[in-house]
């Protein structure tokens, strides 16, 4: 009983997010204000009704109720609890459903906060989030219900996906999940502006924070993603490239270069065409990106399986672009800059190549992901574009993007002198130039030396800039360093907190050049007692043991590691394999790891004899790989330092809703 609930539940839903469209719509167009209350009323009530059917799949899930077809599917009764938690997203219905929970949250958030500011875009708003909102309910509905019955009881479900039983799969898809579906939050306000006619640099300054915050989630979500790659998939790295990481990498991509770009905006009155277009193609690619892991078209270990519900993207896609197309062309002469650039030695013109950088990255990107698909379409080969494609076109762009990274903070507005070129540039050209001769004299190879050089020059850029923000507080203020640094954070978090980000990002750029061209690997099969030696370590195989789960058995293999530059056991290193009662032929990998700042000593068992007697290894060295997750721990500080509301902002926010109220906006 209570299930059909859930269904009716979804279809009340669905029907309200329609009524709340056109109120919003209609609304904002008459300044109707009992319309646009209904829609404020309509996004609270959505948000209620999804969560609600929300909880009772959960309730499913967790009570083991079998005749859902969604429960028997992805859970079993010797599944963790915290893992009957996390199959909400494991599968294709309960992953919608959680996205149409997020999404209609965020609607709520976002209308509440804004329940007496921005009174012309805010009904636009309500009725945008609602038509992404009313897209995914209809998916629920009628093309992936949640609440489908088996047509009997079921004794047992079939169990969770072996690889989704880990513990960066319960985190990894929520981060994944809030930073995807909440780039739908600044698209919805670019539509409100669009329709509204309101294109000055309010919805830029009100978007700002509300990318920031998805931007964060999305970030880390893409990292924690590396960390169960890493961890789980036992081949050495972190990133492959894969068609699904490649669909939340790219909004992220684009993402970050909107970011940029409405600094330009705010500060100079252009590139308001770029920033339409740069948010618009971010939603594009999140519902892109959506489509392609359920769809079926592209191949790869995180997809989902087929379904009914690609026509359904398709159809919402191609009218997303023709909508935004047809919205664009019509505002056109509203979105005239109020400036041009006026020198390529200028912050804007740096902000441009950065932009252009950012499109190209994601262009080559989208292009590779979707090149097996139109091989097929055009020649009936499959033909795949695998990692090496991406490296090396991606790989120069990704460095010179790094390099701007360093270059624009040190450039002025309009034009940069030759005395404050001298004068800003010095130090971290100097810093990039040591650094690229140290590293010369070790190892002879073009892109390390030039990445850790401009990997220096950014750290070198970011530490003169906090010295001189520093040094220039404390002679007004007589604050001590950290005093002054807390100053400077709470009084431009977003300056100095953005800087914070570029240092995580460097951190990310350092682990990922030792790991491209530094990696050591080794595959050797080892009886008991023997050992192998790789860098500066030898590993000896000391047997196995075997230990009883609830759902699995774990093989866990003992190494003991020693340092043969010291010559001490630096610990005892357990690659695992975990064989699964439901899906035996399934096996994961759970690999063993030594983890200095330096490097990480990774083994991956692959298989044994003789209960053990022997086994076979493969071993890795894996350079700096630590600093990518100190980075992404660094990237997430920075992100909320920027994002925190500094009293300058605070002000300005209370001065326009009080111009707004008496008629002054």
């Amino acid at each position: 009983m209570i299930f059909d609930i859930g269904h009716l539940i979804l279809l009340t839903a669905m029907a309200l997010a329609a009524f709340g469209i056109v109120t919003g719509y209609l609304g904002g167009r008459w300044r109707n204000t009992r319309l646009i209350q209904s829609s404020f009323n309509v996004v609270y009530v959505v948000a209620a009704l999804v969560f609600a059917a929300t909880v009772i799949l959960w309730y499913g899930l967790l009570t083991d109720a079998f005749q859902l077809s969604y429960v028997w599917n992805h859970s079993e009764r010797a599944l963790s609890p915290f893992y009957k938690f996390s199959a909400l997203w494991g599968g294709q219905a309960g992953s919608l459903l959680f996205w149409c929970m997020i999404l209609s949250a965020y609607g709520a958030v976002v209308a509440y906060a804004n329940r007496d500011r921005h009174r012309a875009l805010m009904p636009y708003v309500n009725a945008t989030l609602l038509t992404t909102s009313l897209f995914f309910l209809v998916l629920l509905v009628f093309a992936a219900d949640p609440f489908k019955r088996v047509g009997f009881v079921p004794p047992d479900g079939q169990g969770l996906n072996p690889l989704l039983q880990n513990f960066w799969m319960i985190l990894h898809p929520v981060m994944l999940y809030l930073g995807y579906v909440g780039m739908a939050v600044p698209f919805a306000f670019a539509v409100a502006a669009l329709l509204s006619k309101r294109l000055d640099n309010e919805w830029v300054r009100t978007v700002r924070r509300w990318t920031l915050i998805p931007w964060m989630f999305l970030s880390a979500g893409i990292l924690m993603g590396s960390q169960w790659a890493y961890m789980e998939l036992g081949w050495g790295g972190y990133w492959a490239w894969d068609p699904v990481e490649n669909a939340s990498f790219l909004p992220w991509l684009t993402g970050t270069a909107f970011l940029h770009s409405i600094i330009i905006q705010e500060q100079r009155g252009i590139l308001k065409v770029w920033n339409i277009v740069l948010i618009w193609l971010t939603y594009f690619l999140v519902i892109l990106g959506t489509f392609t892991t359920r769809s079926g078209i592209i191949e790869s270990v995180h997809s989902f399986a087929r379904s009914d519900v690609g026509p359904y993207f398709l159809v919402y896609l191609v009218l997303i672009l023709l909508g935004f197309l047809w919205l664009l062309f019509d505002r056109l002469p509203l979105l005239r800059g109020e400036h041009s650039i006026d020198s390529f030695t200028s912050r804007e013109a740096a902000f441009l190549a950065n932009n252009w950088l950012f499109a190209g990255i994601a262009f080559a990107t989208l292009w590779g992901t979707f090149f097996p698909m139109f091989s097929e379409l055009l020649t009936g080969q499959r033909i795949s574009v695998a990692a090496p494609f991406f490296n090396q076109v991606n790989g120069p762009l990704f460095l010179l993007l790094l390099l701007l990274m360093g270059v624009a903070p040190l450039l002025g507005w309009r034009h940069t002198s030759l005395s404050a070129f001298r004068k800003q540039f010095t130090f971290p050209i100097l810093a990039g130039v040591a650094v690229g001769l140290l590293v010369f004299l070790f190892a002879r190879s073009f892109y390390p030396i030039i990445g850790l050089a401009i990997c220096a020059f950014v750290v070198a850029t970011i530490v003169q800039e906090y010295v001189r923000g520093v040094i220039a507080r404390r002679a007004t203020t007589g604050e001590n360093a950290l005093a002054a640094v807390a100053g400077l954070w709470r009084r431009n978090g977003r300056r100095y907190g953005g800087y914070i980000v570029h240092l995580g990002i460097v951190m990310i750029g350092v682990a990922v050049i030792g790991n491209e061209f530094y990696q050591q690997s080794l595959s050797v099969t080892l009886a008991r007692g023997e050992s192998a030696q790789i860098g500066r370590y030898e590993l000896v195989y000391d047997g196995m043991i075997s230990e009883r789960k609830s759902n699995r058995i774990e093989y866990h293999a003992l190494l003991n590691a020693y340092n043969l530059d010291s010559g001490r056991r630096v610990g005892v290193i357990t690659p695992q394999r975990n064989i699964y009662d439901k899906t035996p032929d399934m096996p994961t990998s759970e690999v063993g790891l030594h983890v200095t700042p330096f490097e990480d000593v990774y083994v991956v068992l692959n298989g044994w004899e003789s209960g053990g007697a022997s086994a076979t290894f493969t071993i890795y060295i894996n350079p700096l790989t630590l600093w990518m997750w100190i980075g992404g721990v660094v990237l997430v500080l920075g992100t909320l330092i920027a994002a925190w509301p500094h009293p300058t902002q605070r002000r300005s926010e209370v001065v326009r809703s009080l111009a707004y109220a008496t008629g002054d906006d």
